[in-house]
């Protein structure tokens, strides 16, 4: 993924859908819970919207949650899956070195420029829009938590277990952004 994709907000017919999830997320966290971790996969025409709760456990786990929010998509014939789920990232003064501190310290959680975001991922056939606004507190509270106003970026080409979830369709296109 590249780290200077341009600020882009997804189309409007996912903004509607995906919109009152985030403040949902929002929510959760000012007050005071921890965010689950959820994959919504969505069909525009039908409206239907299916949500699947992501295992966070090991690798098997993820990779099972992963099979059944592709499986849940190839069912739906999906337009679009948004992932939610608290996440470690790097400072932004950090991130070009990625590569040295994973080295170093084995994961981005268990170096000291680890930061908590919430993650929200749109995967659709015209690309994937990607989000990660950092945690914060709330006021002088220790257990509730916030996050600022959220702004995507637009990427192309995107790697991960919980990315190319969508059925391949007869006629898909190139992602292009679409508005």
């Amino acid at each position: 993924m590249t780290f200077d994709a341009p600020i882009s907000m997804p189309p409007k017919a996912y903004m509607d859908i995906i919109g009152p999830l985030i403040e949902k997320a929002r929510g959760y966290l000012e007050a005071g819970q921890k965010l689950q971790p959820f994959a919504f996969v969505g069909n525009l025409t039908t409206q239907q919207i299916i949500a699947i709760r992501i295992q966070p456990g090991t690798g098997e786990d993820k990779d099972q949650s992963a099979q059944a929010i592709q499986s849940a998509a190839f069912v739906s014939e999906a337009d679009f899956v948004f992932v939610i789920m608290e996440a470690w990232s790097l400072r932004p003064d950090k991130l070009a070195q990625t590569d040295a501190i994973l080295d170093k310290y084995g994961s981005i959680g268990a170096s000291p420029y680890a930061i908590d975001v919430c993650s929200f991922s749109l995967e659709t056939k015209r690309g994937v829009w990607v989000a990660q606004p950092q945690i914060r507190p709330k006021g002088h509270s220790k257990m509730k938590r916030t996050i600022p106003a959220v702004e995507f970026r637009y990427y192309t080409e995107v790697d991960g277990r919980f990315t190319h979830l969508l059925p391949e369709k007869e006629g898909d296109e190139a992602p292009t952004i679409l508005h």
